[in-house]
């Protein structure tokens, strides 16, 4: 089982019909989010519990609980198929793929932005990944309960697959690659980014049909991951949605 922390995150996993038991709330704990946590609650069915200080330490000690947990399930990946389905779901089909991303905060951090772009599916490695774990949860602010996760083993088999069904491979790479803003993105899409510090591995970028970078003018040459996915996030959707 899982731990869903946050008021957000659990009001948002309530609201998506993820597989939750129950729910706990620290005594005393008042306003808006948490009447509507109650409220969902109740509609499902679900027991919410209102514990004591040392009771509800004992499920969490974590500081961002916000006075809220929820148990679920373990996370449900998705396969292949079920991903690119999802993708075609938007005009130009779009996939975000993660390769090698290792900080939970990173992961969660870009399904948010994901899901606020309106991207609703991704792609991560199994392997010399994050798992999507509590930490992730909270960082997307319960944007995970609205987008589809598939994970993969081989990566560039999976790119080759993605080919096969019409998608254009585009990585994030320093190296010998093309502005961003020189890209068309009104395309059917598979966007991928890489390790916090090596990028994408050399066998996926040989993979890809488009290199592209951010251009830096200060005196380091690199962004946060999640924050780069993000300014290559809203070019995409600056494109493709004629914003």
């Amino acid at each position: 089982m899982n731990l869903i922390i946050g008021r957000r995150p659990v009001l948002e996993a309530l609201n998506s019909n993820s597989d939750i038991s129950q729910v706990y709330i620290l005594y005393g704990q008042k306003g808006k989010i948490i009447d509507a946590i109650i409220v969902a609650a109740r509609k499902r069915g679900i027991k919410v519990n209102q514990l004591s200080y040392q009771k509800f330490n004992q499920i969490t000690t974590n500081k961002n609980a916000q006075g809220v947990v929820a148990l679920r399930s373990e996370y449900s990946f998705f396969n292949l198929s079920e991903i690119i389905e999802e993708s075609k779901k938007r005009k130009y089909p779009t996939i975000l793929i993660l390769d090698s991303i290792q900080d939970p905060h990173n992961v969660g951090a870009i399904i948010r932005t994901a899901e606020c772009c309106g991207i609703n599916s991704i792609i991560t490695t199994l392997h010399n990944s994050a798992p999507i774990n509590q930490t992730v949860i909270k960082t997307s602010a319960g944007a995970i309960e609205h987008i589809k996760i598939c994970q993969v083993h081989n990566l560039p088999s999976i790119i080759d697959e993605l080919k096969k069904e019409g998608f254009w491979i585009i990585g994030s790479s320093l190296k010998n690659s093309k502005n961003y803003l020189e890209v068309d993105y009104k395309i059917p899409l598979a966007f991928i980014v890489g390790n916090e510090e090596k990028g994408i591995r050399k066998l996926v970028s040989e993979k890809c049909d488009f290199l592209v970078h951010l251009p830096m003018f200060g005196k380091i040459n690199s962004l946060n991951v999640s924050v780069a996915t993000g300014i290559f996030l809203y070019e995409i959707i600056k494109q493709q949605n004629q914003l």
